[in-house]
């Protein structure tokens, strides 16, 4: 090809089965631990420190992450745009609950109320995901109290200003953009819990599919509020987490019945508005919910974890054909091998790279325990490579 492209116009060339100039070096961001202990180490300006969390994590990557990332070697992340006022809130809910400290352990570790309404105990200087207490939604009556107020589509939500700064860039942007269209089950999930949603899977069926549905019409605003106001997204995006190493939490059946439509009617709308590349994000073993997803529009899957099943995107394309597109694959566990592991990793990625409609990205945040050498050494190897 002659001249050079930007990003933007790479990443849609290799998921339209098109010529390209080279593979765009992308990322999912990083963990604030992993921030934190760079700038421990050295290699990020104290300074810096408070910038890297002033922005919510897929939203706009912030300069300073930017700025990172180019040091690095990375061209870009992986951008969403969610719309909501606060780049901190839970999409969909609007307003979220206040976040508070309930009670405080002699061990350090406390009970916090978070912004989604569940109960967590927490610890300041532990960095995995918290472990579920409770849960304000617990039946209709809380449902009715809590929940469905506060998912209620409307456009007072909107960050008005970002959105008005995106609609100026469609024609000069160089940076892919996605298209936050929410979570299908993966809220609900959150918002019962697991063992709640399944509870109520017996209890009160009829419950559940309103949960459903009701945050599909808020997702459904949302992107039609978008499109109207004239954005030009890349690419639309959901996010699940619904699946776990041996694969998914809920039965496909489940799922289809449930969610099939909605899925279908956002993607059909976005197809309508020129965005034909719909992507999910499902950590995870997600086999057999991408027959659910393919069938009713949804086309790529992001961020397709190696995981401990050392999965493959090969393996996926050989079950679904060219019709399935990816993002992602990219071990992240990596940065805390070694220069060989490293190698050998840039060689699988040159092999899914050459299957087409793939796009190779870290396969999820970039973790504490990554050296900063070895990020080095892989955005080195990568541009080798490519």
């Amino acid at each position: 090809m002659s001249g050079e492209m930007t990003d933007r116009q790479r990443i849609d060339a290799m998921l339209h089965y098109r010529d390209f100039d080279r593979v765009p070096l992308i990322h999912m961001g990083f963990w604030n631990a992993t921030i934190i202990k760079w700038v421990e180490e050295g290699h990020i300006p104290k300074q810096e420190l408070d910038e890297f969390f002033c922005n919510g994590f897929y939203i706009d990557g912030g300069t300073a992450e930017q700025r990172l990332s180019e040091r690095l070697g990375f061209d870009d992340t992986y951008l969403f745009f969610m719309g909501q006022k606060d780049r901190h809130l839970d999409f969909p809910l609007y307003p979220v609950f206040e976040e508070k400290i309930i009670e405080r352990y002699d061990d350090g570790r406390y009970k916090k109320l978070q912004n989604d309404g569940v109960y967590v105990i927490a610890k300041d200087d532990i960095t995995c995901i918290p472990a579920e207490m409770d849960h304000t939604l617990k039946d209709r009556g809380s449902w009715e109290e809590h929940y469905k107020p506060r998912l209620v589509w409307n456009d007072e939500r909107i960050d008005t200003e970002k959105l008005a700064e995106l609609i100026a860039e469609n024609e000069t942007r160089t940076r892919s953009l996605g298209l936050q269209v929410g979570s299908l089950f993966g809220k609900v999930r959150n918002y019962w819990g697991i063992v709640g949603v399944s509870y109520l899977m017996a209890d009160d069926f009829g419950l559940l599919q309103e949960c459903v549905d009701t945050i599909a019409d808020v997702s459904y605003g949302w992107a039609e509020y978008a499109f109207a106001a004239g954005l030009q997204p890349d690419f639309a995006h959901f996010w699940e987490d619904i699946c776990y190493r041996s694969g998914p939490l809920f039965s496909p059946d489940l799922i289809r019945e449930l969610t099939g439509k909605h899925y279908r009617r956002i993607a059909d709308l976005c197809g309508k508005n020129g965005v034909d590349i719909v992507s999910l994000d499902c950590d995870g073993y997600i086999d057999d919910l991408v027959p659910v997803w393919l069938d009713n529009g949804v086309n790529t899957m992001f961020p397709l974890e190696v995981g401990a099943w050392e999965y493959d995107f090969s393996t996926m394309r050989k079950k679904f054909g060219k019709e399935i597109l990816g993002v992602g694959n990219v071990n992240k566990n990596i940065f805390s091998k070694d220069r060989k592991t490293i190698d050998a990793e840039v060689e699988r990625v040159k092999r899914l790279v050459d299957l087409g409609g793939f796009v190779p990205c870290i396969d999820h945040r970039i973790a504490p325990d990554a050296e900063w050498d070895l990020v080095l050494y892989y955005c080195e190897q990568m541009r080798k490579a490519f």
